[in-house]
């Protein structure tokens, strides 16, 4: 099982690829552009980790950039969906927030191969497709910046700069991917907790 898979999470990872020999290309450039970087990866360097030809790389993919936005697409909806979620419950805005942040950095660790690369090679991507990902990226921003100014508004957070810290709550949670480690002291679900809490005490919630 490759790495890609491993830390997915689910019971079928990135089972909305289809047919299977997509999927197998997509795995491979998951781990070619984490490992390497997108520039420093060929097509053969993918077709290669799929155990294919590089000819069969384009009957699924016209370009390896067509194949990094599909990975970006997929990561960004599945992170937004988290936060949406969290900000769309029940609850006070601190339970939201902890709810958010939670799942967001519980899914940047699970996945944390797929999100070095979802999060870090949107430079990577054609003018139309940034964009996209772009839009991807403001509505996530805009579920949190949501649920921290609820926050405000209920007395609950001691927040002065409520775009500021919204910021820097996804930044200190998308950084996970970067340095998680599967092999390490913490799972995936107790460094989100520890992010949870911290970011409670980064908005001064109110206890």
């Amino acid at each position: 099982m490759s790495t890609a898979e491993e830390t997915d999470g689910d019971s079928t990872p990135w089972s909305e690829v289809t047919p299977e020999a997509a999927r197998r290309l997509l795995l491979a450039a998951v781990e070619a552009f984490a490992e390497r970087g997108y520039h420093a990866t060929t097509t053969r360097d993918i077709a290669g980790r799929a155990g294919m030809s590089p000819a069969a790389l384009y009957i699924h993919y016209k370009t390896k950039e067509e194949l990094l936005h599909r990975i970006s697409r997929i990561g960004h909806d599945r992170a937004l969906l988290l936060l949406e979620t969290a900000a769309d419950r029940d609850g006070t805005a601190a339970e939201r927030l902890a709810d958010a942040v939670r799942s967001f950095v519980s899914w940047h660790a699970e996945r944390h191969t797929t999100a070095r690369v979802v999060q870090y090679e949107l430079e990577a991507l054609g003018d139309e497709h940034r964009a996209e990902i772009v839009a991807l990226r403001r509505r996530s921003d805009a579920a949190v910046r949501r649920i921290i100014a609820d926050g405000v508004r209920a007395g609950e957070f001691d927040v002065p700069d409520v775009p500021g810290t919204t910021l820097a709550v996804l930044s200190l949670c998308i950084d996970v991917a970067r340095w998680f480690n599967a092999q390490g002291s913490r799972t995936p679900d107790e460094v989100g907790s520890l992010y949870a809490d911290l970011v409670l005490r980064m908005v001064g919630a109110r206890k």
